[in-house]
């Protein structure tokens, strides 16, 4: 693979050079420095000239910082004549920002994906985005990756005899009937409504759950508002015990503690298309890698094969 260039920044480089290591490419050295007047400048370190270039930067905490760095990274690569650039994506933080729920506020999704098609991304490949809908903001090939295989491959470890997978809203029950069909057993979900960022309600669970093992599937934790409302249901119907899994472990405001803290959780699982600092690491918190599919996608990706047979 002579032709493949492989940078990131500072976001989440451990994921970018496990990435490179099941792709047997170096991951090339970029350079990130300041002004005096606290202006960014990148430099891509390595050789971009007609080479598919593979840009690995998740939109994670300081959001705003990674953001710049990766518009940069892409306005460098397409001045050193890239031949092709491709942003991976593994958390896309804007795709929550998805629709214009309130009077005169925007709508970041759509934004920042016209900011990184301008700075001169060729195509995305993303990891289970919030919504079905952000594919459409964006105006150039896009491929979405989801993480179910890794978490099922997870879960078949345990006796699901009498488990049920549980969406906590209707808007990821799809994806919820999709893991639970991988696993071989049922699905419910819970009819909530968002009233702020940090404020949910949770009216009533669509499915049996009562006297069962659940396992409670979002695409992403941030401070686990949804989790705990989800789990005051689950213990009206006399659950006899949890474990949660999400894609995007954010965990933000101590959420892993928070969370472990409760006698019904066994266990928090999460993939690691976010760094988990060392603070937020906890015996009941297990991280999977999807480095393996993302290389894998990036590879199909480098040779012109379909990325959809990922899926099957």
């Amino acid at each position: 693979m002579r032709d493949i260039a492989v940078f990131t920044g500072s976001a989440h480089p451990e994921l970018a050079a496990e990435i490179c290591e099941h792709l047997a490419v170096p991951l090339m050295p970029t350079k990130i420095s300041r002004f005096a007047n606290d202006c960014i400048e990148v430099q891509l370190q390595g050789n971009c000239r007609e080479r598919d270039v593979f840009l690995i930067q998740p939109l994670v905490p300081p959001t705003q910082e990674h953001l710049a760095e990766l518009l940069f990274m892409l306005d460098a690569a397409r001045g050193a004549s890239a031949g092709r650039i491709t942003v991976v994506l593994p958390h896309y933080a804007y795709a929550r920002s998805d629709k214009k729920d309130a009077p005169r506020i925007s709508i970041g999704g759509r934004l920042v994906a016209d900011l990184l098609t301008t700075a001169g991304a060729d195509r995305v490949l993303a990891m289970t985005l919030h919504s079905p809908q952000v594919h459409g903001f964006f105006s150039i090939p896009v491929d979405h990756l989801h993480a179910l295989r890794e978490l099922a491959h997870h879960f078949r470890g345990y006796d699901l005899s009498n488990t049920v997978v549980v969406s906590p809203d209707l808007g990821n029950a799809k994806e919820a009937a999709a893991f639970a069909r991988l696993l071989g057993i049922e699905v419910a979900a819970g009819a909530k409504q968002r009233f702020a960022d940090d404020k949910v309600v949770i009216n009533s669970i669509i499915g049996e759950v009562a006297d069962r093992d659940v396992i409670v599937l979002d695409d992403e934790i941030a401070k686990g508002s949804t989790v705990f409302e989800l789990l005051a249901r689950l213990r009206e119907r006399n659950v006899r015990s949890v474990r949660v899994a999400c894609t995007h472990g954010l965990f933000t405001n101590e959420a892993v503690q928070r969370l472990a803290a409760e006698k019904e959780i066994e266990e928090i699982v999460c993939t690691n298309t976010v760094p988990i600092p060392a603070a937020k690491r906890h015996e009941k918190l297990t991280v999977i890698s999807v480095a393996s599919a993302l290389a894998e996608a990036m590879r199909r990706i480098h040779n012109g094969e379909s990325v959809s047979a990922l899926f099957h």
